[in-house]
């Protein structure tokens, strides 16, 4: 379990030990949690100097994770972004042993962009063809329609995880478990987004939680449980958006854990 980013200055002090200084932060919180998911790489290819220092900053085990850069998934939507990917890739490599998965973040798209999911998936095939095998990659889409066999069975074929996310948008997790298989790769890739717009819309900072999920957590331990009978790594991120403080939701879920499945 982890956040989505770890840079907010608002933590300090709800999360961060008061005084923890920005350079700080990373380290502080790999004393909490083992694994975080990087937001930054998705506005902008870090160097390799970045990921070097973000991987000296956090202990063996520990598993970077990190979104695809959004000129390559929204803005050139995967057409002639060989080279940027390639930099990209390169760059995360730095993290040596501490990489984890790298997840490919796609938009809600209209029907100008994409009439259905078959042209979408056209061009998703070469890419995954072209990754790296000895990487774990992840795939977010927000077209719920789209969340059917032909997107997983070319996930499976490449062993990309479908990501499970829950976003206003999309169905709820026991939904999906009830369709075709979602389970596309070795492991499984998690992320609680919540509605942005609605939460910005109640708040500024993120030091507390603010939307009471307790109901949905209680959706998704039997899902997580099912998930890790399959014996896979489940790698899951909390984002602020979600209820207000990310650190506070992973807390309500192993709270409700406990609750529901003490076994486990």
């Amino acid at each position: 379990m982890g956040t989505s980013s770890f840079s907010h200055p608002s933590w300090v002090g709800p999360f961060y030990p008061a005084g923890t200084k920005p350079g700080d932060f990373l380290a502080a919180y790999a004393r909490r949690y083992e694994t975080v998911e990087i937001d930054a790489t998705f506005y902008r290819i870090p160097t390799a100097a970045q990921v070097r220092s973000w991987a000296s900053k956090v202990p063996e085990g520990f598993r970077i994770a990190a979104k695809v850069p959004q000129v390559i998934t929204h803005e050139k939507l995967l057409v002639g972004a060989e080279e940027e990917l390639r930099l990209f890739l390169a760059a995360m490599d730095e993290a040596g042993e501490k990489l984890g998965p790298l997840l490919f973040q796609f938009p809600y798209f209209r029907r100008d962009a994409f009439a259905s999911a078959k042209p979408f998936l056209e061009r998703l095939e070469p890419l995954l063809a072209s990754l790296p095998r000895d990487r774990r990659f992840a795939v977010e889409v927000r077209n719920k329609t789209w969340v059917a066999e032909p997107l997983l069975s070319l996930l499976r074929e490449h062993g990309v995880a479908f990501a499970l996310i829950d976003h206003p948008w999309m169905p709820p997790i026991d939904e999906i478990l009830r369709g075709p298989d979602p389970v596309t790769a070795d492991f499984a890739y998690v992320r609680w987004l919540g509605d942005r717009h609605g939460i910005e819309a109640k708040t500024e900072s993120w030091e507390k939680i603010i939307i009471d999920r307790e109901g949905e957590m209680e959706r998704w331990i039997p899902a997580l449980a099912a998930l890790l009978e399959r014996n896979i790594e489940v790698f899951g991120f909390f984002n602020n958006h979600y209820a207000g403080h990310a650190p506070g939701s992973i807390a309500l879920l192993r709270d409700v854990w406990r609750r529901l499945r003490p076994e486990i």
